[in-house]
């Protein structure tokens, strides 16, 4: 009865697991892909006029759109996206509920939605974040203080190919 239990426990792990992935929900007509909630891309503003609006307010919900400059390289679980200015967002996804590809994203143009924050990024999870995108430990270890920056979650993202 005990495995006949554990048997069950690891099969919907393993399921839920498996349902959570960087498979794009939709493939659009302009080949763009949809990953969590299916967005348009009307009305989103630039990362520029993002940045601003969240150091004038605080917070701003609605669409940006920005260029990716990379992704979690294990899980996709979160993006980072560069204005021409240089200002980066990193961005996350709500409830951990999707992902996008760990690679071959650089330089593609993203659409999302949801809400960005004045955001503080702890040490600890700053070198989390270096090392979930590849950095090495010298680079790690050269993170010593926190990152004020904007924070980004979204509901949905629409990549451009």
């Amino acid at each position: 009865m005990k495995n006949l239990l554990f048997t069950l426990l690891g099969i919907i792990f393993l399921s839920a697991c498996a349902s959570k992935s960087a498979e794009p929900v939709a493939v659009g007509e302009q080949n763009e892909s949809y990953f969590g909630e299916k967005i348009t891309m009307e009305g989103a503003i630039s990362l520029k006029d993002l940045i601003s609006k969240v150091n004038d307010t605080g917070t701003y919900e609605g669409k940006v759109e920005g260029e990716i400059t990379g992704t979690c390289a294990k899980k996709g679980c979160w993006m980072t996206l560069r204005n021409e200015a240089g200002d980066d967002i990193r961005v996350k996804f709500k409830d951990y509920g999707f992902f996008v590809p760990t690679e071959g994203q650089e330089g593609r143009m993203a659409i999302m939605q949801g809400i960005a924050w004045q955001d503080t990024v702890s040490v600890e999870m700053a070198r989390h974040y270096a090392e979930d995108g590849g950095a090495t430990p010298e680079e790690i270890a050269k993170i010593t203080e926190p990152e004020y920056n904007v924070g980004f979650l979204a509901d949905g993202v629409i990549i451009k190919q």
